[in-house]
């Protein structure tokens, strides 16, 4: 059996990031709750506070799991992000709940992924095969292990070498050297919009993450576009080459 052969029709799964408060994590978990109906197998939330990531995983849904004040007190840090989980590769076990964790060589990783990778399978039999050892059976885990083998040098640079090697529908988040990093694959299948309260940056699957904390949608993230939040603001990047729209219709409804 692959890892992708109990692979089902789902719906999406919810992403969210934020940087620049000192509640993130609680922030984290309002944007989480308004995210729910995207995903109710899991959640699961990784904060840093400038030296240490800090993370809770859990099966189930994000009252179960986020509503005590012991585990969001340890979600210290100013930078966060979560994750909703509905399974389109892999099992709902706790290995697979998101967001994923690792120390690359630049330092401390964490991604949370909405969407599917067409490729994955491939890209992951060659990456065993060449000596990777995966910790899950999700799809999302390839794009670090790709980041991982890069020889590019920045953080950014070694994203973007593993999305273009990549295919398929993808919004992610992720947090790494003091920032957040958003990207919306190249066609548009997934959504991802830029919110904003006060000097504080957030990105999410849906405007109603705005909505439950008081803040202000400022736009959608574009089609191949990479936003990065961090102390200084938001920047944007466009790295990939211009693709047609595939916009899901499911999102609408």
């Amino acid at each position: 059996m692959t890892p992708f052969d109990d692979d089902k029709m789902r719906e999406e799964c919810g992403v969210f990031g934020i940087f620049g408060h000192d509640e993130a994590a609680t922030h984290t978990v309002l944007g989480l709750h308004a995210l729910q109906h995207r995903g109710q197998e899991a959640a699961g939330i990784v904060a840093f506070d400038g030296r240490h990531f800090n993370a809770h995983r859990a099966l189930g849904h994000v009252a179960d799991n986020f509503s005590a004040e012991a585990i969001v007190n340890l979600l210290k840090g100013h930078a966060a992000i979560g994750h909703t989980r509905y399974a389109t590769t892999g099992e709902t076990i706790l290995r697979n709940v998101q967001p994923l964790f690792a120390d690359l060589e630049f330092g401390g990783f964490a991604i949370a992924h909405n969407g599917n990778l067409t490729n994955a399978l491939a890209i992951r039999r060659e990456l065993v095969r060449r000596g990777s050892l995966f910790q899950s059976t999700t799809d999302t885990e390839v794009i670090t292990h790709l980041m991982a083998t890069s020889r590019r040098g920045s953080v950014l640079d070694r994203m973007v070498d593993a999305l273009r090697q990549i295919e398929g529908a993808y919004s992610l988040v992720a947090l790494a050297d003091d920032m957040i990093i958003g990207v919306r694959d190249p066609y548009g299948v997934r959504p991802l919009a830029l919110g904003r309260l006060g000097t504080t940056h957030i990105v999410a699957s849906e405007s109603c993450a705005f909505d439950i904390i008081g803040a202000d949608f400022v736009r959608d993230v574009e089609p191949g576009e990479m936003v990065v939040l961090d102390g200084s603001g938001v920047h944007s990047l466009r790295p990939f080459p211009p693709a047609p729209r595939r916009f899901c219709i499911f999102e609408f409804i």
